[in-house]
């Protein structure tokens, strides 16, 4: 079954990059996974087909009131792996989040 990935950020932009990154792991290793990024405005676009919600780090602060808002799991990106764009790690966090929740 194929799992859906939203990366938020305040304007959508920065995590565009990494989702390419992203996108560019998954297809190596095989994983059936749409990934999209958005801005925060427009997250709720997307809220009834996805299946994790990963927040760029400048949008730490939303986190609370995201996951109070839409019954999916939300997590924000590590600093680290944002900055460096690290598609791989990105991926694998949002995966394992995925599957806690089912």
């Amino acid at each position: 079954m194929t799992k859906s990935i939203l990366l938020a950020c305040s304007g959508g932009y920065s995590t565009s990059m990494l989702v390419e990154r992203m996108k560019k792991v998954a297809s190596e290793k095989g994983v059936d996974v749409v990934i999209e990024a958005t801005a925060e405005s427009s997250i709720d676009t997307f809220a009834d087909s996805i299946d994790v919600i990963m927040l760029g780090p400048q949008m730490a602060h939303a986190e609370k009131d995201l996951k109070a808002k839409y019954d999916l799991p939300i997590a924000t990106i590590d600093m680290m792996d944002y900055g460096m764009m690290n598609g791989e790690k990105v991926l694998n966090t949002a995966l394992k989040l995925i599957e806690g929740n089912q």
